[in-house]
């Protein structure tokens, strides 16, 4: 397997270079009966989208979405769902200079090793373009989730040296930059601004919180619903940390610190804390999933940097074209879709679904 392929009942495949014609996924094993909300489908994918601002690429993609099967009469077929977005604003020729030169910090020399071909117009199957598919893939899993009560929600807890503290959610999550308020959304920017300003990048922690997850979802040993939730995630190109609930400060608790007690509480068991973080044993217990992102600085900007030509020469590199000084902003509802299409998948898998 190529390993463009993610999930087992609900399986996502998805095709297409950032600077080739079209991007595209097919979605196969979602359930008949379901109403394909486009408007919502195409608001998820206004989230990611790019030139939505000085603070992101300057690349302006409509993003549109054209659903080309399953889907009639606005309800899914149950046969697979397959979607095109078209790329309309591409400009090969900012690559030109780069095209024998691997870029730091880029895919570039450990894809030439694999394959001996890299597309160098914006790294193709490797650009952060293709997260549009997971986005187009994840709201319809939303949508079938939503069916079953489960809600998913992504907020920025950290933009370079600004960090949130509290555990509160935005208000309102579309928001291009969905803080825990305003104050903490203008210090974000002004964060990414200093960046931009430096011909820099900075990256920055997401937070996922999923609730309404029924107990019992996951398998055992090599399929639990952490393991494929943290594969989801990290199969997103600038991941560079995961942890759940307490995650890597769990390392410096006490067992009696760490530990979510339980309690009867109107005749249901309750956890006391949720350290965590919804999932035990690679089973959710019924408490929300909580998770945390660790998101790298863009890896280009206009600094110029020491590195080799595909000759074996050292060179110095200068990146010029249309890059997002931060991606943190936009990766937020990638996250909540690469965790909509895992629950999504599970909820499937144990039948739970009707």
């Amino acid at each position: 397997m190529a390993g463009n392929t993610i999930g087992k009942v609900l399986a996502l495949t998805s095709f297409g270079e950032s600077h080739g014609p079209a991007l595209g996924g097919v979605l196969d094993g979602y359930p008949a009966g379901i109403t394909v909300d486009t408007l919502f489908i195409q608001g998820e994918l206004d989230r990611r989208r790019p030139g939505t601002g000085r603070h992101t690429t300057a690349r302006n993609e409509a993003d549109s979405l054209e659903i080309l099967s399953g889907v009639f009469e606005g309800r899914s077929t149950g046969m697979p769902i397959a979607f095109i977005i078209r790329n309309t604003d591409q400009r090969s020729r900012d690559y030109s200079t780069v095209r024998d030169v691997f870029r730091p910090g880029h895919a570039d020399y450990s894809w030439w090793m694999k394959y001996h071909n890299v597309d160098y117009r914006g790294g193709g199957r490797s650009s952060g373009r293709e997260t549009a598919v997971r986005v187009a893939a994840g709201a319809l899993a939303k949508l079938l989730l939503r069916r079953s009560g489960i809600s998913i929600q992504g907020i920025i807890r950290a933009v370079g040296n600004v960090s949130d503290t509290s555990h509160d959610f935005p208000l309102h999550p579309s928001r291009l930059v969905p803080a825990s308020s305003e104050q903490l959304e203008a210090a974000y920017l002004d964060e990414i601004e200093r960046a931009r300003m430096d011909q820099d990048s900075v990256g920055g922690i997401v937070e996922c919180r999923i609730t309404g997850v029924p107990a019992g979802l996951g398998e055992p040993v090599f399929d639990r619903l952490g393991a494929d939730l943290a594969k989801a995630v990290f199969s997103i190109g600038a991941v560079r940390g995961f942890e759940f609930g307490r995650g890597f400060a769990c390392a410096g608790l006490r067992g009696s610190q760490m530990n979510d007690k339980l309690e009867m509480r109107d005749g249901k068991v309750s956890f006391l804390s949720n350290n965590s973080g919804g999932i035990q044993g690679g089973i959710s217990n019924g408490e929300d999933i909580v998770f945390r992102v660790a998101f790298r600085p863009t890896p280009s900007i206009s600094q110029e940097q020491k590195t080799v030509t595909r000759a074996g020469s050292d060179t110095m590199i200068t990146i010029t074209g249309r890059h997002d000084p931060c991606i943190v902003p936009r990766a937020v509802v990638v996250v909540e879709s690469m965790a909509a299409l895992t629950v999504a998948d599970h909820l499937l898998r144990a039948g739970c679904y009707e």
